[in-house]
């Protein structure tokens, strides 16, 4: 029943996001959140030691795929799912931590871990500025003001001399990184530990008064400021975090493949795979980007050796037709409606 209805009743018009927000914060059970960090942490170790057992350098390469589309579906969901604004440039934000990556490592000879630091901190300032400017703007509107970000973030690298420009940036990779067996066991260990924050950090948002402040402005965001929630400061929060974990999913970029160039940074696929996968998984919740990224993410590495890479984009756009069709609120959704 609408708050129209609820009038004509005789009853007073009460919004439903709002007061669902108002009860929630009231009986919402506390978070389990050390439960969660020592599932996520065993379940970890349980990979790297069992990839160890496999000794294929190719289970690297493949889990970290998988892993960096955690990293950049859950960023995606933060914004996307939990607030309702579609982002579409996944691919800018991503590609501006690998090349700060790039830019800090040929300024200061500074490695990976530090590009990752400095990676989040530049592209938390891009969404921040980015949302400033551009949350006034909602449905469309604000997915379009991000899709011409990426452009223009493309055109600046292309023009860049310093961080390579169109011909691309080379890095040096160590043969080895002890206490690691390989160099691809490293990064796998690296982006699996990022995967597990970014997880853990969209988990956390969702369950504080954070998460319920987004989830009311994406229900109904008018009827959230007339009950007091804040909510350009909501979202200008959601945008830094979902730049931040999108750059830190891009800084491991160059030093993985040992060459970026910005045709491959700022890939349709990046941006195509971190809209799918929490669409696929079910947005507006911590695990649906999980499940989206691992089934997407699997079945595109089994086309990659089985056929050809070139049907990736294509796997993923008939899953995203056949879910509109059968399930619209992802695997998530179906299963709880169904239960």
């Amino acid at each position: 029943m609408s708050a129209t209805e609820d009038h004509v009743a005789g009853r007073p018009a009460i919004d439903r996001p709002a007061a669902a927000l108002a009860t929630a914060s009231r009986v919402a059970p506390p978070p389990r959140h050390l439960l969660f960090w020592l599932a996520a942490a065993g379940l970890g170790a349980a990979l790297v030691v069992g990839l160890r057992m496999i000794g294929n350098e190719y289970g690297y390469f493949a889990g970290y795929f998988i892993l960096q589309y955690i990293v950049l579906a859950s960023a995606w969901n933060i914004l996307g799912g939990y607030a309702g604004y579609v982002n579409f440039g996944a691919a800018g934000f991503m590609a501006a931590g690998a090349y700060t990556a790039i830019a800090l490592r040929k300024a200061t000879g500074l490695d990976l871990l530090p590009g990752i630091v400095a990676a989040a901190a530049v592209a938390g300032l891009l969404g921040l500025g980015t949302g400033y400017l551009t949350l006034r703007l909602r449905g469309v509107f604000f997915s379009i003001a991000t899709l011409c970000l990426a452009v223009v973030l493309q055109t600046l690298v292309v023009n860049w001399d310093y961080v390579g420009g169109s011909r691309g940036a080379y890095i040096v990779r160590p043969r080895e990184v002890p206490p690691f067996v390989s160099y691809g066991e490293y990064m796998f260990v690296v982006m699996l530990v990022l995967a597990i924050l970014a997880v853990g950090i969209s988990r956390t948002v969702e369950l504080t008064r954070l998460g319920r402040g987004l989830q009311a402005i994406r229900d109904n965001e008018r009827a959230a400021e007339a009950m007091g929630v804040p909510t350009l400061r909501l979202k200008l929060i959601a945008t830094t975090l979902c730049g931040a974990l999108m750059g830190v999913a891009g800084a491991p970029l160059p030093y993985y493949s040992g060459y970026l160039n910005p045709e491959a940074a700022f890939s349709l696929a990046y941006a195509v795979n971190a809209i799918a996968m929490p669409l696929i998984g079910g947005a507006g919740s911590w695990l649906g980007p999980v499940i989206g990224a691992v089934l997407l993410g699997g079945l595109q590495q089994a086309a990659t050796v089985t056929i050809s890479s070139a049907l990736n984009l294509w796997i993923v756009g008939w899953m995203l037709v056949i879910f509109v069709a059968v399930a619209p609120r992802g695997i998530l959704g179906w299963f709880r409606k169904r239960t």
